[in-house]
């Protein structure tokens, strides 16, 4: 099996002793890249930063910074210094979020393609004094539909793709070309009883499964009006949260790895998570996951 997987992971649900220890031993089994989500709860780039600094291998970085949360100096300023500091083991990913999620800060939510490249030109106009790095940290861009896909291919190092078949990651490496990087970020349930796994699946997946745009991602993949109904269809949950034994899992991993991602993440759903509206699901480490697809096991 490939050494490069990763992990997105939300870090709130332990404390500060706790996540370093996680992060030690997530880089023991072989990890290549932590993704820290950008939500709620601790701060992605100080959180990053410390934990690439009780580190020796690991990559660290947020995944995905709010381009509307910060503006593009701030990014730049994280970008060079965490890069210099940490001998090259900084990424930053950058998404414009949603509506939902971006008008309650106060801002005007705009054209993400626009807004994006707008913003990633930004970001690569900034020179820090006194930073060494040798090359910027890699920007990896946040985007399923057409028009970021091909912001990502113009103006950055790589794309992230969150909750989109293997079909969808081969369309994007179609357009990218061979020498970008494609994050493809896999949600998965480690249960073999399949119709629990997507019941389980179904919560924890809620909130995505309502957004418009994920709706059009989904459409534009082939999937009908039925398939995004009530939930999301067997065929759409097997798709974008595949579930089963962990051998099955693997398989599923090599078919994105087949398709052209250059980088997968895992993204696993705990089968005794709470995922409820009024509880914060998600916050659990699902170590079981984590050793039994590790890239560092046999």
């Amino acid at each position: 099996m490939p050494a490069s997987l990763s992990l997105l992971q939300f870090t709130e649900g332990v404390d500060g002793p706790t996540l370093i220890a996680n992060t030690q031993r997530l880089e023991r089994l072989g990890y290549d890249i932590l993704w820290i989500p950008e939500v709620f709860g601790r701060e992605p780039v100080a959180t990053s930063g410390m934990l690439l600094g009780r580190t020796e291998r690991l990559r660290v970085g947020p995944g995905i910074l709010n381009v509307y949360a910060r503006d593009a100096h701030a990014v730049a300023q994280a970008r060079n210094t965490l890069q210099e500091m940490s001998g090259g083991r900084f990424i930053v990913g950058l998404g414009v979020s949603h509506p939902v999620l971006v008008e309650p800060r106060g801002h005007q939510f705009e054209p993400p393609a626009r807004k994006m490249r707008d913003y990633v030109r930004a970001v690569q106009r900034v020179s820090v004094d006194g930073v060494q790095a040798a090359r910027p940290a890699p920007l990896v861009l946040a985007g399923h539909g057409p028009k970021l896909m091909q912001v990502a291919a113009e103006e950055a190092d790589g794309l992230f793709l969150y909750l989109q078949p293997a079909a969808v990651v081969r369309k994007a490496r179609a357009l990218l070309g061979p020498g970008k990087e494609l994050h493809a970020v896999v949600r998965t349930v480690l249960l073999p009883d399949r119709a629990k796994a997507r019941a389980i699946a179904r919560q924890a997946l809620g909130f995505y499964l309502q957004l418009p745009a994920y709706h059009r991602a989904w459409a534009a993949a082939g999937f009908s009006a039925e398939d995004l109904a009530n939930g999301g269809s067997d065929r759409l949950l097997d798709a974008i949260a595949p579930s089963g034994d962990a051998e099955h899992l693997q398989r599923v991993l090599q078919e994105f790895r087949d398709a052209g991602a250059s980088h997968v993440s895992l993204y696993p759903i705990h089968p005794e998570d709470d995922y409820s509206p009024d509880r914060a699901g998600g916050m659990r480490w699902d170590w079981a996951t984590l050793e039994a697809l590790a890239p560092g096991m046999p």
